[in-house]
């Protein structure tokens, strides 16, 4: 059975920063806050509590001597004015790449244009994005897009981890609804570099596994779009969750994992793949 691992599988670099950011604000300060969890995958969680960070729901349960570690996925404008006016020490673990989609909506906003979202209700991260415009709307579906009225000028920016096949499909349904469209491509290169492996290892592969928590938004459509092409599609979040039986006559499997998921992860699926068929041959 012959493996090929996606090159770019897991973390991706603002993830990768967030969490080597909150283990050494832990090993420097000792407990270090976060207001939810840092990434979509519990094993890091659990990892980083180990370690010393210690996820609570609200900035007046963090003492005033201690920092707070602002997530990967960005945090609401209300929240920064929050910590900042109790004197929180705040560490910014916020991926650069979210922060370009702030820095793009408060543009537009200037432009006077209704603000549109393409992303997840409720993400920390459309959340986030959410704040720096007002009266935003948010459309996770091509049927959602069709629902809306007709304007006059709308601005366009989307989560930084959606499909690119969800976007040009609701672009194309908002440009018969909008008169005057901006749109900004803000799904991150990371992520874009992860499809397109995907798409290639589903269609080229017997078995496709994607490694990642069922809490990820980026993991649960990553898998989406591999058993758009391949049905012989597995999501796991760890090697133990995977059955030999899914690999009965499978000569090639591939494997990918969402943007949350550590390399030791991933490197545990590997390892089980290769005892379930011991003459593997391995592409990295």
């Amino acid at each position: 059975m012959k493996i090929t691992i996606a090159r770019d599988a897991g973390y991706c670099f603002g993830v990768r920063d967030a969490v080597n950011l909150a283990y050494e604000t832990a090993e420097e300060r000792g407990d270090v806050y976060m207001l939810g969890d840092i990434v979509h995958n519990e094993r890091v969680v659990e990892d980083l509590a180990e370690a010393g960070t210690k996820v609570v729901e609200s900035l007046d349960d963090i003492p005033n001597d201690r920092p707070v570690l602002f997530r990967a996925h960005g945090t609401a404008e209300g929240v920064w004015e929050t910590a900042q006016g109790k004197g929180l020490d705040i560490v910014d673990a916020t991926c650069p790449l979210v922060q370009e989609i702030h820095d793009e909506v408060e543009k537009i906003s200037k432009d006077g244009r209704q603000i549109i979202i393409i992303g997840d209700h409720g993400h920390d991260e459309v959340l986030g994005i959410m704040s720096h415009a007002e009266n935003p709307i948010v459309v996770a579906t091509p049927d959602e897009a069709q629902d809306l009225r007709k304007m006059k000028r709308a601005g366009v920016v989307s989560q930084s981890t959606q499909t690119i096949e969800n976007v040009q499909a609701i672009i194309n349904i908002l440009m018969t609804k909008v008169f005057d469209l901006h749109f900004i491509n803000t799904i991150c290169f990371p992520t874009k570099r992860n499809q397109e492996q995907i798409k290639e290892l589903a269609s080229d592969s017997d078995v496709m596994i994607i490694i990642g928590s069922f809490t990820s938004a980026n993991s649960k459509r990553l898998t989406e779009l591999a058993l758009g092409i391949n049905p012989n599609t597995y999501q796991v979040t760890c090697a133990d969750e995977i059955e030999p039986s899914w690999f009965n006559k499978a000569e090639k499997v591939g494997v990918s994992a969402g943007a949350s998921t550590p390399d030791y992860l991933i490197e545990e699926v590997h390892e089980k793949l290769k005892s379930i068929s011991p003459l593997t041959e391995e592409v990295l």
